[in-house]
């Protein structure tokens, strides 16, 4: 594209954004996975008891989903998804719980790309 046509390209997408109507111009390939990381609150708690997650996502592009589950020795259970910021979930701590539950975050890009964040340990009391 030349230099002029560039320019009324921009021009033009910034017009048609003040309009919403979701002007979006690429720049080049979403190559890089998103990037996640978790929180859980409070760190101890009881079966019964509600734990709040709380992840931080993050990607060159955009993400377009952050999903939580309990890891579990047998596998991930999910537990639920959110599709905005902040990247949020409260779960219970599961009756029959051992000494600990570990959960764990995982956020999707727009080009499908994914990433997992290192797990959080909630200790049972």
């Amino acid at each position: 594209m030349s230099r002029p046509c560039a320019v009324l390209a921009l021009v033009a997408a910034a017009q048609l954004g003040g309009c919403n109507v979701g002007a979006y111009i690429d720049i080049g390939p979403d190559d890089d996975p998103p990037s996640v990381s978790l929180a859980a609150s409070p760190t101890t708690a009881a079966p019964g008891e509600t734990v709040g997650l709380v992840a931080a996502a993050s990607d060159d592009y955009r993400v377009i989903e952050v999903a939580f589950y309990r890891a579990d020795s047998g596998g991930d259970t999910f537990l639920g998804r959110d599709s905005s910021e902040p990247y949020a979930l409260d779960t219970v701590v599961p009756a029959g719980a051992g000494a600990e539950v570990r959960y764990l975050a995982r956020a999707v890009d727009d080009a499908g790309q994914d990433s997992e964040s290192p797990t959080v340990t909630v200790e049972v009391r």
